[in-house]
């Protein structure tokens, strides 16, 4: 039995909550949040036996295997060095901090301790995007040329919203870009050429953010990401013999639809259960039972690879959160 805690009692904390439920030999036995009410409440209706006041009492708990961090993200690396310090196992959610500095130096913590520590990208560890994974490995498209992506919501949020506020992390890029961004660096690696614009708001972050990806492939990445309007929510892989096409929502797709040259389209599907959470458990618990501090699905360089480009945009586009 893996003995999960949760760190914050919000929206994704509850949603992960609940798919905790689906894994295999999991157990939720601890939250912790800013205060005693809040915690104690999150406990009861998610059916953790322990509430803690406040981050310290939870990572002090030596009864946990592993804490999942699910804090707005501006307190991700004061929640996440903060379990670290005691030993605790991280799952973090994204962005994994505002910066590639202070991710690097919870990566470098963790492992200085021995310490399990991943992302909580769990676009990485959807089946049916490890699937596409492998089609394009095999060659199923030929080598990739191109690869399309976006996530745009409609809003529109308050000022003070995590979605606008510069304290709190916010604008489009690091909550919605990054999966477009993430899925480009999962099929494409690293690019060689990054471009980008982005309209700002009042609060000097990105409300509209288009990037262009170019590699010494030959492929080019167009991604998108804002907070203006709904987009479709879709992505597009072409190769030189074919294309991927995953629909809405691209990041926790139901199915996705091959078309070869000469050959009638394939479509693949897999039944959504839950909100799609627990195959990142999953995976934790994997490498937590096989004894690994980081793993191969999300390891730390992709994670800090990422966080390089994320800092790269935000220079191109003019937004910082110091």
């Amino acid at each position: 039995m893996t003995r999960w805690g949760i760190l914050a009692t919000g929206h994704i904390a509850a949603r992960f909550a609940e798919d905790l439920r689906l894994v295999p030999g999991a157990e939720l036995v601890a939250v912790g949040s800013r205060t005693a009410e809040t915690a104690e409440r999150f406990a009861e209706r998610h059916g953790a036996s322990r509430a803690y006041g406040s981050w310290a009492e939870l990572a002090a708990d030596s009864d946990l295997d592993v804490v999942y961090v699910a804090t707005p993200h501006a307190a991700h690396y004061e929640a996440a060095r903060t379990c670290l310090a005691a030993g605790r196992s991280v799952l973090l959610e994204k962005p994994f901090t505002l910066d590639l500095a202070t991710s690097t130096e919870l990566v470098d913590t963790a492992r200085a301790a021995g310490v399990f520590l991943m992302e909580a990208m769990w676009m990485r560890c959807n089946p049916l995007i490890l699937r596409v994974g492998e089609l394009i490995a095999d060659g199923a498209i030929g080598t990739v040329t191109s690869l399309r992506a976006d996530f745009g919501v409609a809003g529109p949020f308050p000022p003070e919203h995590r979605m606008r506020a510069r304290a709190l992390g916010g604008g489009a890029l690091l909550d919605l870009g990054i999966y477009p961004v993430s899925l480009a660096h999962l099929l494409l690696g690293v690019p060689q050429q990054v471009r980008s614009w982005a309209k700002l708001g009042p609060e000097g972050t990105d409300e509209n953010t288009g990037l262009v990806f170019g590699y010494d492939s030959g492929a080019v990445a167009t991604l998108s990401c804002g907070m203006v309007g709904a987009t479709g929510l879709t992505a597009s892989v072409t190769g030189t013999t074919g294309r991927i096409d995953l629909p809405e929502p691209f990041f926790r797709p139901g199915s996705f639809t091959l078309h070869r040259a000469d050959a009638e389209p394939e479509t693949v599907t897999a039944e959504l259960v839950g909100s799609g959470y627990q195959y990142e458990a999953i995976e934790v618990q994997r490498c937590l039972a096989e004894g690994l501090t980081e793993s191969p699905r999300v390891p730390h360089s992709a994670t800090l690879e990422i966080m390089a480009l994320l800092d790269e945009i935000r220079a191109q586009i003019g937004v910082s959160y110091l």
